[in-house]
């Protein structure tokens, strides 16, 4: 793939992001998780998810995911954590949410889309470290739609977003499989969303405190 198709899948990528919330709810998660299908099989993108790459994926991901989740968790008491929590808008349905949005929608659409499709047409057009850092860079980007729409600033949104996309990017190429991305990128989203949900549960009961 030239560089200049490589650049226009990111940018196309980057596009995408702030076209996909706009498309009517039940048909998001799905739409987005063929589009990123769609874009492996054109890329011809190697997602490890066949053994004995799979295992070494799962291997690193259960780590790496543990900590993730478990750092949320420890983080979840501090009261300015507590207080965006509270403020977060939630989905009128959960178990959508927790069950097909974020495993499908989000989880596997970026990863294959970005780990899988983008990271391979970088890498092919601009060596390792150039696929590395357009995956990343692109998958900072994706966010800023999301970062304006929370009221969040959209430089930290990309920082962080673009941050976690290279190290994401890091542990596929570490275990060869985007099965360690996947699981880690799920554990982040799950234990962030039930943390939420938790945080405002609890304020809406009026037993715990925000402060």
């Amino acid at each position: 793939m030239s560089r200049i198709q490589a650049v226009g899948l990111a940018a196309g990528l980057v596009g995408w992001s702030f076209a996909s919330p706009r498309l009517p709810a039940p048909w998001r998660a799905p739409l987005q998780a063929g589009v990123a299908g769609v874009l492996v099989l054109i890329t011809r993108a190697p997602l490890g998810l066949r053994p004995p790459r799979l295992w070494a994926g799962l291997r690193l991901g259960s780590a790496a995911g543990a900590v993730a989740a478990t750092a949320i968790a420890a983080t979840t008491p501090v009261p300015v954590v507590r207080l965006s929590m509270s403020a977060r808008e939630l989905p009128a349905s959960v178990s959508s949410w927790l069950g097909l949005h974020i495993p499908l929608g989000t989880v596997w659409a970026e990863e294959a889309a970005f780990r899988g499709a983008l990271a391979t047409a970088g890498t092919r057009a601009f060596g390792p470290v150039g696929g590395q850092l357009l995956q990343a860079g692109a998958f900072g980007l994706s966010h800023v739609a999301d970062a304006r729409s929370t009221g969040e600033p959209p430089v930290v949104a990309v920082l962080a977003t673009g941050v976690a996309g290279w190290l994401f990017g890091a542990l596929a190429i570490r275990s060869a499989s985007l099965a360690a991305p996947m699981l880690v990128h799920l554990a982040i989203n799950e234990a962030g969303a039930a943390a939420a949900l938790t945080v405002q549960r609890r304020w809406r009961r009026g037993t715990g405190s925000l402060r």
